[in-house]
C-alpha cells in the first residue's frame, strides 16, 4: 500500500506512475480545487486509488479539540486506510510518498524524528518507510559524516542511527514549477552546501533502533542529550561531562574507547548512542535539572 501526497497532488504523474506499477495508492489532497478530478479518477478505477481530502504537513498538529480539515489525525487516517499497527521489528506496513514544502522544512523533518523515536503518529502503526523529495542542502546534512564541518549536526546524528537512508534520484530544480511571482526561481538558498537538486530520499527505520538502552520512553532524553553536545561541535566532550558533574568522565571514556580530548563533532552517530547507553546506568539522567531542559528544548522543537 502507497500514502501518496504532495503539497497540492493532483491527478499528475507521480499518481499514475505509482497506479501503473501496481500499487494501491492512498492519494491525500489539500487542495479542494483538485479533488473533483481525483475523485472521478477514484471512481474509474475500481479501488486501486483512494482520495481523502487532508495535508500529510499538518498531520497530527499540536492541538486541543476537534481537527478541522485538511488537518489529519493519524489513527483515524490509517483506520481510514485499513493499516493495522504491526510490531516494531516485522516488515515495513506502509509505504509514504511526497514532497516535503521549502517552508520550515527543517522543522518538518524534526518532528517527523520525534515521532520515530518516541513511536508517535505514523511510527505507531511500526516502521512506516518515507520516500521524500527534499532539498539537496537536508539531504546533504542527513548524510553528513562526523567531522564535516558546516553538515554534521544533530540531525546528522539522529537520522542515521533511526533510520537507513537511501538517495533515489536527484532531480534539477529546473524540471519544478518553482518561480517566484517576480519571475526569480524560489530555491532555497544555502550558503555552504550545494542545493541545486531535489533528492527523492528513502528514509527506512532502522529494525534495531530499541535494543540495548534506547527506548522509546527515553528517546527524548537521547535526542536532547545530542543537541546539547553539538550546540557547541568544537567543545571537548571531556568539558560536557565534567558539566554533567560526571566524577568519573576519564573513565567512561577510557570504556568508550573515546579519546579524552575528542570533540563533539568528531563522535560517530554510534558513539553518542553507546555514550547514552552508558549514562543510563549512571545516576545523573535521574537529576532534575536535566529533564527540566529535556522539556524546555521539547517545546522549543515543536
Amino acid at each position: 500500500l502507497i500514502l501518496f501526497y504532495f503539497p497540492t497532488s493532483g491527478p499528475g504523474i507521480l499518481t499514475q506512475t505509482l497506479l501503473n506499477a501496481g500499487f494501491r495508492v492512498v492519494a491525500l489532497e489539500s487542495d479542494l480545487a483538485y479533488l473533483p478530478n481525483l475523485q472521478s479518477l477514484e471512481n474509474s478505477l475500481d479501488g486501486k486509488l483512494k482520495v481523502i481530502y487532508g495535508d500529510f504537513c499538518r498531520l497530527d498538529p499540536l492541538v486541543s479539540g476537534t481537527l478541522k480539515p485538511p488537518a489529519v489525525c493519524s489513527d483515524k487516517l490509517f483506520e481510514t486506510i485499513g493499516v493495522a499497527a504491526v510490531p516494531w521489528r516485522a516488515d515495513v506496513p506502509l509505504r509514504i510518498f511526497g514532497i516535503m514544502p521549502h517552508t520550515l522544512e527543517r522543522n518538518r523533518l524534526w518532528r517527523l524524528l520525534f515521532g520515530l523515536y518516541e513511536c508517535n503518529s505514523i511510527y505507531k502503526y511500526g516502521r512506516v518507510e518515507l520516500n521524500l523529495f527534499i532539498s539537496e542542502r537536508e539531504y546533504m546534512i542527513l548524510k553528513a559524516k562526523a567531522g564535516e564541518v558546516w553538515a554534521y549536526q544533530p540531525l546528522s546524528v539522529l537520522a542515521q542511527i533511526g533510520c537507513e537512508i537511501e538517495l533515489l534520484h536527484m532531480e534539477p530544480w529546473s524540471s519544478f514549477t518553482t518561480n517566484l511571482k517576480s519571475g526569480n526561481l524560489a530555491v532555497p538558498k544555502s550558503k555552504w552546501l550545494p542545493n541545486d537538486h531535489l533528492c527523492l530520499v528513502r528514509l527506512t527505520p532502522q529494525k534495531n533502533l530499541f535494543t540495548g538502552g534506547l527506548k522509546p520512553t527515553n528517546a527524548t532524553t537521547f535526542i536532547f542529550m545530542v543537541k546539547q553536545c553539538l550546540a557547541k561541535p568544537t567543545s571537548r566532550l571531556s568539558d560536557r561531562l565534567n558539566s554533567w558533574s560526571l566524577d568519573n568522565g576519564g573513565e567512561l571514556l577510557k570504556a568508550l574507547e573515546i579519546p579524552e580530548n575528542a570533540i563533539m563533532r568528531d563522535l560517530y552517530p554510534e558513539d553518542y548512542r553507546r555514550l547514552f547507553e552508558t549514562l543510563q546506568n549512571s545516576s545523573m539522567f535521574t537529576e532534575t535539572w536535566f529533564y527540566d531542559e529535556v522539556s524546555e528544548s521539547v517545546r522549543t522543537i515543536n
